[in-house]
């Protein structure tokens, strides 16, 4: 059962969300030539939101993901998660990207795999 607690909280956080996608989905995202913003993680084999898109199972939390193709950059949008993005398959490499749970940028170099985190 969810205690009374809880829900208040899940409230003002979509109330945050839904604030935010509005505020960045209609000027930022579509300013800087992105893709409009969505619910959900989305990472882009390209620069700015472009190329292929794969979207990140953000329900699956500390599992890690290996793309089948490098990724360049990254949209989320979700009050609870965040990525964490690795140059190299199985987690691994010589940095790690976070995303933050509302989001959108270049990564600093391709990456190959990803973990879905708590922000």
């Amino acid at each position: 059962m969810v205690s009374s607690r809880a829900r208040k909280r899940g409230a003002a956080a979509a109330a945050v969300m839904t604030a935010a996608l509005i505020g960045i989905g209609a000027g930022t995202a579509h300013a800087a030539g992105w893709p409009p913003l969505r619910l959900g993680g989305h990472l882009y084999g390209g620069t700015n939101g472009t190329g292929a898109v794969t979207e990140a199972d953000l329900g699956d939390f500390g599992t890690c993901h290996t793309l089948a193709d490098p990724v360049s950059s990254v949209q989320i949008a979700s009050g609870s998660a965040s990525l964490v993005l690795y140059p190299q398959a199985g987690c691994g490499g010589s940095w790690a990207w976070a995303s933050g749970s509302l989001a959108q940028s270049n990564l600093p170099g391709q990456a190959l795999s990803y973990r879905v985190v708590t922000p």
